[in-house]
């Protein structure tokens, strides 16, 4: 290990936004900001958006920016990634952002039922075989993690290079008869140019964009709690 992701790893240990839950804790126990986010962190009653896999943080601390009523929770495995998102937002003194570093696999022990509007999943890892679908965080078997924290109707975002992977789950959300808000297979080619949210862009959309490949994006309600079945083959 690196002697600068030690000292990442150090100064971790120092931002009030950032948690880190040991794993063996959230199995025994459920956090202790679960069903309290708003009430003893953000301090307010604002909606909670989550980014699942958040990398750097780019899109957490990019969206609190657009969206200073709603409160954002990035969340991640990788501490050394996380460190970028904490310190931006501990220097930027934005009091709308939280990071959670932990698998996503146990965000039901981090969040109370209902207690999540909306979901942002950008970039992950396309898990390209089929083997390995149920990894992929649009799989039914992570939709019907998320039905257990978000509210009726709350929002998925995805926003993808991936094509298969955007195909894949457009096929989920069809499969499930979950209604599609927007589904593009070219973002920058679709949304107006003026829509604050393209001007977020993390660090390898940008090595994307470079490459000449296109964005796909789509988001959907959850509409129902499930359970959730894979597209038909």
């Amino acid at each position: 290990m690196g002697k600068n992701k030690l000292q990442k790893f150090q100064e971790n240990t120092t931002f009030l936004n950032l948690f880190q839950p040991s794993p063996e804790s959230l199995r025994e126990a459920d956090f202790c900001l679960k069903g309290l986010w708003r009430s003893q962190y953000f301090n307010n009653a604002n909606p909670i958006v989550l980014e699942l896999g958040c990398g750097k943080g780019e899109y957490t601390v990019g969206l609190s920016k657009l969206f200073p009523r709603k409160n954002f929770v990035g969340i991640d495995i990788k501490g050394a990634r996380l460190w970028r998102g904490a310190k931006t937002a501990t220097e930027e003194h934005l009091p709308n952002v939280g990071f959670v570093r932990t698998r996503i696999e146990q965000i039901p022990a981090l969040f109370a039922p209902n207690e999540v509007d909306e979901i942002w999943i950008t970039f992950p890892d396309p898990q390209p075989r089929p083997a390995k679908a149920q990894k992929r965080l649009t799989s039914s078997r992570f939709l019907n993690l998320y039905a257990q924290l978000l509210k009726p109707n709350g929002l998925i975002h995805l926003k993808t290079d991936c094509q298969p992977l955007w195909e894949y789950t457009r096929e989920v959300a069809l499969q499930n008869g979950l209604k599609l808000n927007v589904c593009t297979s070219n973002l920058y080619a679709t949304v107006p140019p003026d829509e604050p949210i393209l001007g977020i862009r993390t660090f390898y959309e940008r090595q994307f964009l470079a490459q000449g490949l296109p964005i796909t994006y789509l988001n959907f309600c959850l509409s129902h709690k499930g359970p959730f079945a894979e597209p038909a083959v």
